[in-house]
């Protein structure tokens, strides 16, 4: 899936693993936090909490927790303490790395963020130095199997999909931002089984890195989404299939 979100795609071929459900499930609820903080607690009025609360339904997280979450937010003070804050850098290879993060303490983020980049072959880097490599899109993924390809491309486009690639069996489709949500209702409408939907920094053009700034990679990513302040990392890395293999395998 060369020049989309391959790093997205690796991690969901990775899967969660118990142990870090339940980081995953804390990141999910802060994103609900954040969404009733600036649109209110209803998802039909509120856009962004609409799409955190799906997300956090593709993701397997309870409906209780869900609903937990919106009510703390809805009168929590320590929500007020939280911001979003955007950090970019260069990975091994000449790679781009865009990060979203949301944190009650902007310093420590930071600091945090710094050192794996330093620790991993990388170097953080200033505001804007990689973001205009990088395009607001949603991002539709549906799982192959027992999937005309071609027939769910053209149901997508004729949705309002702007763009759909297929790549060992997964289905990734673009949208414009505001267009996700109708493209999505649209294509369950008819039958197909999403898997995911997000607003997704996609890259416009990639990197291709050999196996050892590949591996180099996938180390410096993996360390931080495993940052607790870190909600989303994006990268313009293209990484040979034999790596993730090797990687995660």
């Amino acid at each position: 899936m060369s020049g989309h979100s391959k790093w997205a795609q690796i991690k969901r071929q990775k899967g969660v693993t118990d142990s870090k459900r339940g980081q995953l499930f804390t990141k999910l609820g802060k994103e609900i936090s954040i969404a009733v903080r600036e649109g209110g607690s209803d998802p039909q009025g509120n856009a962004r909490l609409r799409l955190a609360v799906q997300k956090a339904r593709d993701n397997n997280m309870p409906m209780e927790n869900i609903e937990r979450a919106i009510k703390r937010a809805s009168g929590a003070s320590d929500t007020a303490a939280l911001a979003e804050l955007t950090l970019e850098g260069y990975g091994p290879g000449g790679s781009a790395i865009l990060l979203q993060a949301l944190t009650d303490n902007r310093n420590r983020t930071i600091s945090e963020v710094r050192n794996v980049f330093s620790r991993h072959g990388g170097n953080l880097g200033e505001s804007g130095c990689v973001s205009w490599i990088f395009e607001t899109k949603g991002v539709i993924h549906v799982q192959g199997d027992n999937v005309d390809a071609e027939e769910l491309a053209l149901q997508a486009i004729d949705a309002g999909a702007d763009d759909v690639k297929v790549d060992q069996g997964a289905v990734e489709i673009h949208t414009q931002r505001q267009d996700m949500e109708a493209v999505r209702k649209t294509l369950e409408e008819n039958g197909v089984a999403i898997s995911s939907a997000e607003i997704l920094q996609v890259p416009q053009n990639v990197v291709g890195l050999d196996e050892k700034a590949a591996l180099q990679a996938l180390k410096i990513l993996d360390k931080l989404e495993e940052l607790d302040d870190v909600q989303h990392v994006f990268t313009n890395a293209d990484f040979p299939e034999e790596v993730v293999e090797k990687y995660h395998g």
